[in-house]
């Protein structure tokens, strides 16, 4: 059976900036279950950033502020070695990552004007990942033939 990595919050794992979870369709979770072995993750924890915690998100430059000004650009470069460390742990090719995150986002993540505006990018962990050869998926792709 195959390893997935997947964002702990798609398990219901109270672990989002809010402090909060955004699970998975049960079905959906239950076909996933099937067909891989899931290691959950959430590399903002893994990078010491509590929960709940203040927003953040990514700046054009790849800085990460939190959005009262903090930087925690370190925080997401230690918990996305974190997730890259289990995923060549369990021989995930694949990982499943909760969309628009600064962590997680792959292919649109937020601006860093707090705006909520969405621009082209990945998050820190989302892109370590994909320079390491892994293949990253959001919620919605689950069945676009990328992973299902």
């Amino acid at each position: 059976m195959k390893t997935l990595l997947i964002s702990a919050c798609l398990l219901g794992v109270a672990c989002r900036y809010d402090g909060l979870s955004k699970p998975l369709d049960r079905e959906i979770l239950d076909q996933l279950q099937k067909q891989y072995h899931l290691i959950p993750i959430c590399p903002e924890i893994m990078g010491g950033l509590p929960t709940p915690r203040v927003p953040a998100e990514i700046t054009p430059e790849r800085t990460v502020f939190r959005r009262d000004g903090a930087d925690v650009t370190e925080n997401y470069g230690r918990g996305a070695r974190e997730a890259l460390r289990l995923a060549e742990l369990f021989s995930c090719e694949a990982a499943l990552l909760k969309e628009r995150s600064p962590s997680c986002g792959s292919g649109r993540i937020y601006d860093g004007s707090f705006t909520k505006t969405l621009t082209d990018g990945d998050g820190i962990a989302a892109a370590l990942l994909k320079k390491s050869g892994i293949r990253v998926v959001g919620e919605s792709e689950i069945f676009s033939g990328k992973l299902l």
